[in-house]
């Protein structure tokens, strides 16, 4: 069953002025993503162009070529005359992605500790750590959800490595976690992220590559258990 695009509410506050060009392209792109963290997309939704050129206050070109990016990093799916729909992932395809986190996660861990035993300062990190802290006790999803960017966006700029920066985000992380929303996701990423945060911070690499690869583990066992419970 798939759903459509919801339009502007108070409850899902979009930008109200026309945009142009690139900024009009990524305020689609990054809102889809951003909706996925805090279930105002979810996988499945069909995602109608009218109602996304009003609600991102965007003309429909924009609304296409964020489409085909999205598509480009397998966040939607887009079918000739029936238009783009959130992608869905098999708990077969959810494994393959999390086998490829996993090894993307410890390589990038371990560079960000590289760059901070270089010289790189931890401060923005330290700082992500904390705002996710903050808006786990506050259970604020919007903050967590950008306090989890800021700190991935730490790490890439910690570890400073282009390729990264251009391979992290085709991940299909974001789909993994709108998919499966388990109740104990939430805090156990809290307490992988602080372990991977603080080996990083440390700037002991081994120990960062070990504590994110053991991050995905965990989300990896997590989804696994909960399907075996519902078969």
């Amino acid at each position: 069953m798939t759903t459509e695009a919801r339009p502007t509410t108070a409850e899902n506050p979009q930008p109200a002025r026309p945009q142009t060009g690139a900024s009009a392209v990524d305020a689609v792109f990054f809102g889809i993503f951003h909706g996925l963290e805090v279930q105002r997309f979810v996988p499945g939704q069909r995602l109608v162009e009218a109602d996304l050129a009003a609600q991102f206050g965007v003309g429909r070109n924009a609304v296409r070529e964020a489409m085909q990016r999205l598509a480009a990093d397998g966040i939607v799916d887009v079918q000739r005359h029936k238009g783009a729909t959130i992608k869905t992932l098999t708990l077969q395809e959810t494994m393959h992605v999390l086998d490829v986190a996993e090894r993307i996660a410890g390589l990038l861990a371990h560079t960000a500790a590289q760059g901070v035993g270089s010289g790189h300062s931890p401060a923005p990190l330290q700082a992500a750590l904390q705002a996710l802290d903050q808006a786990q006790q506050e259970l604020d999803d919007d903050a967590f959800a950008r306090a989890r960017r800021n700190f991935y966006r730490s790490l890439l700029d910690a570890a400073g490595s282009r390729e990264l920066r251009r391979l992290f985000p085709s991940i299909q992380m974001p789909i993994v976690y709108a998919q499966h929303r388990l109740p104990a996701l939430q805090k156990m990423r809290l307490a992988d992220y602080r372990a991977m945060g603080q080996a990083v911070i440390a700037g002991d690499a081994a120990a960062a590559d070990a504590a994110a690869m053991a991050h995905v583990r965990h989300v990896r066992e997590a989804i696994v258990r909960t399907a075996q419970q519902r078969a």
